[in-house]
């Protein structure tokens, strides 16, 4: 079972920001499930098939709920890789249900008690990203709207806190409050780096600092790492300064193995 081996061991969320194209979801699923398998690690993949909330109106969001979905099939059927991507409307939980194995609640919705509760009537795993705006402590509350709603199958994520104009910073301690509550703890290397908005109508970053951020996490007893790769991020449609680039994956995830 899938939640049970992502509480045995660290395990890693990976994959690009959006869906661009099949082949961009081939070639990074191929390097992420390798990685799984010569590691023997849980290994999840991740891309947006809807950016619901980017910078500009003017920036690519994604295929869409239907285009996308049919991406990710074909990736889960061609590597055996569990899958998991982004929902922001409730109904959009039980469409996502059918495909995904794991559905993800971004910060900004993480308090949207219709949406946590749709996406714990699936059954599928839950994860929720820890609001910019909330602390570690807050994240009781809507984790225990998924329980509460019948799904124990629940994963809460460090992504940094706004203190202040274009920048993010992380709390580490948020991460030993957010194990309290008993659930595995993931921390968002990626979107932890991000300045949003600081790029001109995107949002900017640097990626430099993800292993930094994924091995003081470990440090803090975080249980899984997440992290957006692409094979050519400086030309990525999302995110691009934050992600890793693929060729180097590797050399990011081993030191957090040990």
């Amino acid at each position: 079972m899938l939640f049970e081996k992502m509480r045995q061991k660290p395990f890693f969320i990976l994959g690009p920001c959006v869906m661009e194209n099949q082949e961009l979801l081939y070639t990074v699923a191929e390097k992420v499930a390798e990685i799984g398998q010569k590691y023997n690690i849980p290994v999840v993949f991740k891309s947006s098939f809807d950016k619901a909330n980017r910078t500009s109106i003017h920036s690519y969001r994604g295929p869409g709920i239907e285009k996308g979905l049919e991406m990710l099939l074909k990736v889960k059927e061609r590597f055996g890789l569990p899958i998991l991507t982004d929902i922001h409307e409730s109904y959009q939980a039980a469409i996502v249900g059918e495909v995904v194995d794991v559905l993800q609640i971004p910060a900004f919705l993480c308090r949207q008690t219709d949406l946590l509760v749709a996406a714990a009537k699936t059954g599928k795993i839950v994860n929720i990203k820890k609001a910019q705006f909330l602390s570690g402590q807050d994240m009781f509350y809507p984790a225990q709207k998924v329980i509460e709603a019948g799904n124990d199958q629940v994963i809460l994520t460090e992504r940094g806190n706004m203190y202040g104009y274009n920048n993010l910073v992380v709390d580490f301690r948020n991460i030993h409050d957010l194990k309290t509550f008993g659930h595995p703890v993931c921390m968002d290397c990626t979107h932890s780096v991000q300045r949003p908005g600081a790029a001109g109508g995107k949002t900017g970053g640097d990626r430099t600092f993800v292993p930094m951020m994924a091995l003081a996490a470990k440090a803090f007893g975080a249980d899984g790492y997440f992290m957006e790769t692409h094979p050519d991020p400086d030309n990525a449609l999302s995110d691009g300064p934050n992600m890793v680039k693929l060729h180097d994956l590797e050399n990011v995830i081993v030191p957090l193995l040990g």
